[in-house]
């Protein structure tokens, strides 16, 4: 066992924690050791371009994919080989629901709650006539956004102790994507319900995620709290003059035709930004969450 496989199965049973996972398709790397854990009630969101690694790594991370290298423990237990008892405190849903497609609405619930002792009809019926999905109709004869909402009920009805989704809203309407955000708000708030949710909307991040965690090209370039990305992270601009004292940094770096550069800078435990942004003519600027997003997908 590896020291970084050591370090994971040896700390508390935390919902869902994962370290130095890897791991390529054919020669192109989808994965670049990732290590990452969720805290007990929390909301994260994971952020990035598609194509980034996020399906892949939440496909990883709940035992839906072997990983080259690394591993993942979802409440302590390996996520390849998970048991009963822990699937039943699992929600998931899938960026492209496909399963039991031949089944009605109404019949796979009725299926589904029969492995599930804390399923809640009540909030699986009034839920689909509250979104006006007819529970009589064929799944496979539903709309992508119809579809995806009765796999969000499907995820929910269990009343999950963890619940992670994968681009929840990439086939809802706006007025969908608020009430799904706003469920996932109510149990994350009044449940305790952990919950990581993948997205490329930096506003559904906004509303409902606690931390965020930027997943690019396969790397997990940071992880910070929502209401700290404006004060632990700016962008520093120098013009060519001084353009050769620009720190290093992963992310955000450009060189201007006037000879300028600009980059991501991160704000020190002391409270103070690189000694370059106090060089002649320098100038930092605020970055808001979408701008954050926007310098490491670019």
């Amino acid at each position: 066992m590896n020291a970084v496989v050591r370090e994971v199965a040896n700390a508390s049973a935390a919902p869902l924690q994962v370290g130095g996972l890897s791991h390529r398709y054919d020669s192109k790397i989808v994965l670049d050791q990732v290590s990452l854990a969720l805290a007990e009630g929390s909301v994260l969101g994971l952020i990035g371009r598609n194509g980034a690694g996020k399906s892949t790594l939440i496909r990883a991370m709940l035992g839906l994919l072997e990983p080259d290298t690394g591993s993942a423990f979802v409440f302590g237990e390996p996520a390849l080989k998970l048991s009963d008892s822990a699937k039943e405190r699992l929600g998931y849903v899938p960026q492209q629901p496909d399963a039991l497609a031949w089944l009605t609405a109404a019949q796979m619930f009725d299926y589904l709650s029969r492995f599930y002792p804390r399923w809640d009809h009540h909030f699986a019926n009034d839920t689909l006539q509250r979104w006006k999905i007819d529970s009589g109709k064929v799944m496979a004869k539903l709309s992508p956004g119809e579809r995806q909402r009765v796999d969000l009920i499907r995820a929910l009805a269990p009343r999950p102790e963890l619940l992670v989704l994968d681009e929840p809203a990439s086939a809802l309407d706006p007025v969908a994507r608020r009430e799904l955000l706003r469920e996932i708000a109510l149990r994350a708030g009044e449940a305790g319900t952990t919950v990581l949710f993948s997205t490329h909307i930096v506003s559904d991040l906004e509303r409902v995620a606690s931390d965020i965690a930027f997943l690019h090209d396969g790397k997990l370039l940071l992880r910070c709290a929502v209401d700290d990305t404006k004060e632990r992270y700016a962008r520093l601009w120098l013009p060519a003059s001084v353009a050769y004292a620009a720190p290093a940094s992963l992310f955000g770096k450009r060189r201007h035709d006037d000879g300028s550069i600009s980059v991501v800078i991160e704000r020190a435990a002391n409270g103070t930004w690189p000694q370059a942004a106090t060089l002649p003519g320098a100038r930092v600027d605020t970055l808001g969450l979408e701008d954050l997003f926007v310098e490491i997908a670019e």
